[in-house]
């Protein structure tokens, strides 16, 4: 995917599981950053932070349980293959670490259980690849600190391989290059610190088949891509908190997702049936969140404040005209075809403050199933089971013709609050747009989806609706393509008809 596209807060846990306390520094995002106000709609969200005070392990080995000893190197990866699944190992404190072979790893058995002691630290000491890999199910790692592991690009420490049924929990997984932690069907990610690693904090990607049920609760996910890959390589979508992709049915609540390079949380290609809720996202470079050529979710209750500052000014710096956003959609929609909790992407009461822009709805005209702008080549919409037939003159005709392009429809937006003061943002143009807009078609010589067309269906078409929220600030609106910039009265009427019931005080935002 292409787009155009400090050190840490403290405060109060939202969860009973998180009631470590403590705080870190913070630089460029503000300290003590206090609760958002609340209005119609949106309420207060408090900050899960987890990583300034980890909640401590057991300090006795539990009944049954193999003992590890971080004296001999290769004892856990040892003594986990000697012992058959369903056995439970305690981290003795001190730095483990694995044989200096940079394969070497941890291969769990089916329902194993790993416990770290008080200051139980797996150490890859910058040699070592992976943590833990392997296909067993059901595995379970709490109150560990893993750190230190080199696992290259788009690859991950813990949970290498992407096995199903893992919980994740209490656990800090910090400095490591590539993803720190991959995802499989059912995980469990709870209570955890996903702090300064080289590409993600996690990566929620399965090489076969989808992932499905997959809940990310109460963590700290903070200050990852410390190896800026957009700047090595640019525009390749790779980057972020948490990356997401053919994900069916997420629950991400109750996280902080705070100063990453990039964007906070960003779901890619052929996602369903996410709820992503009161969660606080703040201070990341680029945008709070991306849902791109994805399906059905349901954003509600989050603070999202001060995001897309760097990546914003930087837009604007060169020129650009696009409506760079902090929630960004972009072909994706509600579509009742694909099951899911939903059948729309419902957005509400959420408190957005002092981001660089607010909402922007994009749909590419040139990007459909077998076109060479699809970024996320190789991959069709879920209504179109066999890319190959998304081709002329078939493409051309229904069903076709709607179902070989993602499509950002169904889209609801209301009861939230949007809060705007340039003086903090330190911005004169360009980051203050709520936007719905497409380009002018022209790619490739046999797209049936030329000319207007999708900029006049995605702005007055496909039921996308703005509606009683609250501006306030000196907010524009963009409408159809990014020429077309209007005030409030201008996006109320036709054609437009948006935002009926919502209220703005342009004066009230500084």
């Amino acid at each position: 995917m292409v787009i155009k596209r400090r050190k840490w807060a403290c405060a109060v846990a939202p969860l009973a599981l998180l009631a470590a306390t403590g705080c870190v520094n913070t630089s460029g995002a503000g300290a003590n950053p206090t609760a958002v106000p609340t209005t119609s709609g949106a309420r207060s969200t408090s900050l899960a932070r987890v990583c300034a005070k980890p909640t401590p392990g057991p300090a006795k080995a539990p009944a049954g349980a193999v003992t590890v000893d971080p004296a001999v190197a290769g004892d856990l990866a040892a003594k986990t293959k000697s012992s058959p699944p369903h056995t439970t190992f305690w981290l003795r404190p001190g730095k483990h670490r694995l044989d200096p072979n940079r394969y070497a790893q941890v291969i769990p058995k089916k329902g194993d259980t790993y416990l770290g002691a008080p200051g139980a630290v797996l150490d890859g000491r910058k040699k070592n690849q992976y943590a833990f890999g392997g296909t067993a199910r059901d595995v379970t790692i709490r109150y560990l600190t893993v750190r230190g592991f080199v696992a290259p690009h788009n690859e991950g420490v813990v949970n290498h391989d992407s096995a199903d049924g893992w919980v994740i929990e209490h656990t800090t997984i910090q400095d490591n290059s590539g993803a720190g932690l991959m995802a499989g069907a059912r995980q469990r990610v709870r209570a955890s610190c996903l702090r300064g690693n080289g590409q993600y904090g996690m990566n929620a990607y399965k090489a076969t088949g989808r992932i499905s049920g997959l809940v990310v609760e109460g963590n700290e996910i903070v200050g990852n891509n410390t190896d800026d890959w957009e700047r090595r390589r640019k525009g390749c979508g790779c980057t972020g908190g948490i990356k997401f992709w053919a994900v069916n049915g997420a629950d991400v609540r109750g996280n902080w997702v705070h100063d990453n390079r990039g964007t906070g949380l960003w779901a890619d290609t052929n996602n369903n049936d996410f709820r992503i809720e009161d969660n606080v996202l703040e201070a990341n470079d680029g945008a709070a969140l991306i849902y791109e050529t994805s399906y059905n979710a349901v954003i509600r209750k989050n603070t999202i404040r001060r995001n897309n500052w760097v990546e914003g000014r930087k837009a604007a710096d060169r020129g650009d005209s696009f409506p760079l956003a902090t929630i960004y959609l972009s072909e994706s929609g509600g579509e009742p075809r694909i099951k899911a909790r939903t059948d729309k992407i419902e957005i509400y009461r959420n408190a957005l403050e002092n981001n660089w822009s607010g909402i922007t709805l994009w749909e590419n005209a040139d990007r459909f199933c077998n076109s060479p702008a699809n970024t996320s080549s190789g991959d069709c919409t879920l209504l179109v089971r066999d890319t190959d037939r998304c081709a002329k003159p078939a493409i051309a005709t229904a069903p076709l013709f709607a179902d070989c392009r993602w499509k950002t429809q169904r889209v609801d937006i209301h009861d939230n609050r949007f809060v705007l003061d340039t003086s903090v943002v330190t911005c004169v143009v360009k980051c203050d747009r709520m936007a719905m807009l497409a380009n002018y078609g022209t790619y490739p010589d046999w797209s049936p989806y030329q000319g207007e067309g999708v900029a006049e269906a995605i702005t007055t078409k496909q039921h996308n609706r703005w509606h009683d929220n609250v501006y306030i600030g000196p907010w524009k609106f963009v409408a159809h393509d990014p020429s077309r910039v209007l005030d409030f009265g201008q996006w109320q009427v036709t054609p437009y008809q948006q935002d009926a019931g919502s209220t703005l005080r342009a004066r009230d935002g500084g």
